[in-house]
């Protein structure tokens, strides 16, 4: 429940005042909060549990457009990180 002081303050970026935020994170071992397993199917804005099908969104996506993943380097394809 909001207090009446806080209603007065203009809304800026406060992580303790948001609370917990569980994201996938590109290239990092991301476990799913509702099974612990490490099985995703990604799409363009979040990823999904192959398993329970608990969705995240990205860490590096925004309001405005998806993740950007490279499809590959001139040393050759990236692989994807499991």
């Amino acid at each position: 429940m909001k207090k009446a002081e806080d209603s007065a303050k203009p809304y800026s970026f406060d992580p303790a005042y948001r609370g917990y935020h569980v994201v996938y994170r590109e290239r990092e071992t991301n476990y799913c909060p509702g099974c612990g397993r490490t099985q995703w199917w990604l799409g363009r804005m979040s990823a999904e549990c192959g398993f329970c099908a608990t969705t995240l969104p990205f860490a590096e996506a925004h309001m405005g457009g998806g993740l950007h993943v490279r499809c590959g380097t001139s040393s050759g394809p990236v692989e994807p990180a499991y």
